[in-house]
């Protein structure tokens, strides 16, 4: 099993940057992809960021441009870097794996607020 842990999550004004962080444990050999989705209140999750194990990427068109998604293996950690926040960005944010033998997992979520 897979677990994710992530953190980061806050309020900031329109324009404001943040770094969200995922924490992985478990069993990490069994991960295909890493990703990162959000999920705003009335709406459903949606993929933001994806990154798999060599190095590929892909972006919602929303984010693309603004936000970047990078693993440190060393630290067992995805990260999100979100620049120039817009109100829209507003969700919680979800740290997800990909496995080759079981369901993907799914973190707790943390809160992102962009309000002036």
């Amino acid at each position: 099993q897979v677990q994710l842990a992530e953190s980061g999550g806050d309020l900031v004004q329109p324009g404001e940057s943040l770094r969200l962080s995922c924490v992985i444990s478990g069993s990490i050999s069994d991960i295909s992809s890493l990703g990162w989705y959000r999920q705003a209140p009335g709406k459903q999750r949606e993929m933001v960021a994806e990154i798999w194990s060599g190095g590929g990427t892909n972006y919602a068109d929303a984010v693309a441009g603004r936000f970047t998604i990078f693993r440190v293996t060393a630290h067992n950690s995805l990260y999100l870097t979100m620049n120039d926040l817009k109100p829209e960005d507003t969700a919680i944010y979800y740290c997800r794996a990909g496995t080759f033998r079981n369901g993907p997992a799914w973190g707790q979520g943390t809160q992102v607020t962009v309000s002036s």
